[in-house]
């Protein structure tokens, strides 16, 4: 049974795998994190192409049906580049995020969070306001996020400072919704809640992004609805410190993480 590939610049992409393995536990899926050249989102956008290009390539020795870009800073930058360089489907955790976001909206006001380079690319509020004109779109990139998730820094005072700091314009500006535009970023859901408050919805687009797979396997009747699938996970660099996350992102440790070679 050919599996589903996944890949991110690093552990974030792991909250994508644990929606795909809810929504569709039949398949196999091979996970590859680019921990050796993280983060993407202060990289150039031909850096990010390149480096997507080459983790694709990856995936494709194992024989993948279609390939989950769980990385927004490639979803935002690089998805129409790389899309023309494959026949195999590709999906980003852009759109189906955003489609979530502007259905889930009350007052037409979206804030949008996420690393410097998917906020520089503005590919948020493009898609926003192809869906809906009218909304007004806030955005903030939030660069200390992705490595205080990845030195499992979830918590505490200082977390609770910086990301005060950074969505004091988003809660000024009365958003009611908000994309967590990284994959990393549901692990600070507790945090960015408190900050924003009850009132304001949180878009986490792993939900959205594997239901989309699924639809797509459906219609391509390529699905595998009988069984149990596996997993299969590989680095660029540090399988250690790899699996010493993957139990925050799965809720269960992962012990069989192997180094890749591009």
């Amino acid at each position: 049974m050919r599996p589903i590939g996944v890949f991110d610049s690093g552990v974030g992409g792991l909250t994508v795998v644990k929606e795909l393995i809810k929504q569709m536990p039949g398949e196999n899926i091979v996970y590859f994190g680019d921990t050796a050249r993280v983060p993407y989102g202060i990289k150039s956008r031909e850096t990010v192409i390149r480096f997507s290009i080459e983790n694709i390539l990856f995936l494709l020795k194992h024989d993948v049906k279609l390939v989950c870009v769980a990385c927004n800073t490639v979803s935002s930058v690089a998805l129409p580049v790389i899309k023309h360089h494959f026949r195999v489907p590709i999906i980003g955790v852009l759109a189906p995020g955003v489609r979530e976001a502007v259905y889930a909206t009350r007052n037409n006001r979206i804030g949008v969070i996420g690393t410097k380079g998917t906020i520089r690319s503005g590919a948020y509020e493009t898609e926003i306001k192809r869906l809906r004109p009218q909304v007004k779109v806030f955005a903030a990139s939030c660069p200390l996020f992705v490595p205080f998730v990845e030195e499992g820094l979830t918590q505490g005072e200082v977390v609770m400072s910086v990301a005060r700091d950074y969505l004091k314009a988003l809660k000024d500006a009365k958003v009611d919704t908000l994309i967590l535009g990284c994959t990393h970023y549901p692990i600070l859901r507790p945090v960015i809640k408190k900050v924003v408050g009850e009132g304001v919805t949180l878009i986490d687009s792993a939900k959205q992004v594997a239901i989309e797979v699924k639809n797509i396997l459906q219609h391509e009747n390529t699905l595998n609805k009988k069984g149990k699938g596996g997993q299969k996970f590989f680095v660029s660099d540090n399988p250690e410190w790899f699996s010493g996350l993957a139990n925050t992102f799965l809720g269960r440790p992962v012990k069989d993480v192997k180094k890749a070679v591009l």
